[in-house]
């Protein structure tokens, strides 16, 4: 009987996947290593299996590790255990993840299904999808790691038990019994033995990852989107569809807005190095534009004017000058501040004097 897939491209290490379990365990890093892609897909959206999940792996990563390279003996042990079952046995703990991950992901959808109309669209026939990501839940764990199965049973099933929300009003109830439904049907009709692992270049598995991640977030953000609320400085809650629709309305953003654009079509004329090196000038690298404030100077100020406020804002702040302690240290820092912004502006100045004699004489 054939178990085995193509050559291994590298051995596991099971010091690794303690390491990666430990520190990335919740997010399915440690099994996405073990070329385990739908749990680790399963425990990122789930938060390592609601964390019981995670914590319960400590006692099997060493069987994972085995698994993943093949190892003689483990493969000796299942094909005993294919030999001897014609099927997967029943696992209480595979059929508790699908109920868990059905009902999760079928909740996700549901959500995300906006409850009003949304530009004049009654968008809540999407509900007809809420059985779909229910059983795609229960068919995901199903086919973890050498057991699989197909979609159509848990599909038909979570389908079939979807009319019970019509006839049921607590949600809890309908929806544990439609995912139930899926659950029984996958184990009773789909589950058989996978008897040649799957191989996939890492390429392939991250961008499958990542379209799945899209797909789930997108749910997520839609939930959030239609759903969500935040407070306002009154302790007011307002939807977060409308705070976002007013907030492209709002003045600031109208401002910034026409910033960009005028900052846009600078750019168009000048290029946008010349862009650029306004913001780093804007950014005041050198201190100068605090440094004239702190004297209460304009940039046009000579040398001789800086020089002369320099020392009248020393005299006028000296520390010698205060004699309650309180104000002492206030007016010790007010001091060192102006010789500061009096040092750079006369760097600056000395600075720009060479720039200009070394042009002129070139």
């Amino acid at each position: 009987m054939a178990v085995k897939g193509d050559s291994i491209p590298g051995k596991k290490s099971v010091l690794v996947a303690y390491v990666l379990w430990l520190f990335g365990g919740i997010f399915g890093v440690h099994h996405f290593y073990l070329r385990r892609d739908r749990h680790a897909f399963v425990w990122w959206s789930t938060l390592g299996g609601f964390g019981v999940g995670w914590l319960g792996e400590i006692f099997r990563i060493p069987r994972y590790v085995r698994d993943a390279n093949e190892d003689p003996k483990y493969m000796e042990e299942l094909v005993g255990r294919m030999i001897r079952n014609k099927k997967p046995p029943f696992s209480m703990n595979r059929f508790t993840g699908m109920l868990m991950v059905g009902y999760s992901w079928g909740q996700v959808m549901m959500h995300a299904v906006p409850p009003d109309e949304f530009y004049g669209i009654n968008l809540r026939y999407l509900n007809i999808l809420i059985p779909l990501a229910a059983s795609i839940g229960v068919w995901t764990v199903g086919n973890i790691g050498r057991e699989r199965g197909t979609l159509k049973w848990p599909l038909l099933a979570a389908y079939a038990a979807y009319p019970l929300r019509y006839y049921v009003y607590d949600e809890t109830v309908w929806f544990t019994l439609m995912v139930l439904a899926a659950c029984l049907a996958f184990d009773s009709f789909s589950k058989e033995w996978r008897r040649t692992p799957v191989r996939r270049h890492w390429v392939k598995r991250i961008a499958i990852l990542g379209l799945c991640a899209t797909l789930f977030l997108s749910l997520w953000a839609s939930y959030l989107y239609f759903h969500g609320t935040i407070t306002d400085s009154e302790g007011d809650e307002v939807p977060i569809y409308e705070a976002i629709h007013h907030f492209f309305t709002s003045p600031w953003w109208l401002d910034v807005k026409q910033c960009l654009y005028e900052t846009y079509q600078y750019a168009q004329h000048h290029g946008w190095y010349e862009v650029w090196k306004q913001i780093i000038d804007l950014s005041d690298p050198h201190g100068e534009q605090n440094a004239y404030k702190v004297l209460g100077l304009g940039p046009d100020a000579s040398q001789q004017e800086i020089t002369s406020t320099w020392r009248r804002l020393s005299r006028e702040h000296h520390p010698d000058k205060v004699k309650e302690q309180a104000l002492r240290r206030a007016a010790q820092e007010r001091f060192m501040e102006i010789q500061q912004a009096y040092e750079i502006l006369s760097n600056s100045k000395h600075r720009r004097h060479r720039r200009n004699k070394k042009d002129n004489s070139e």
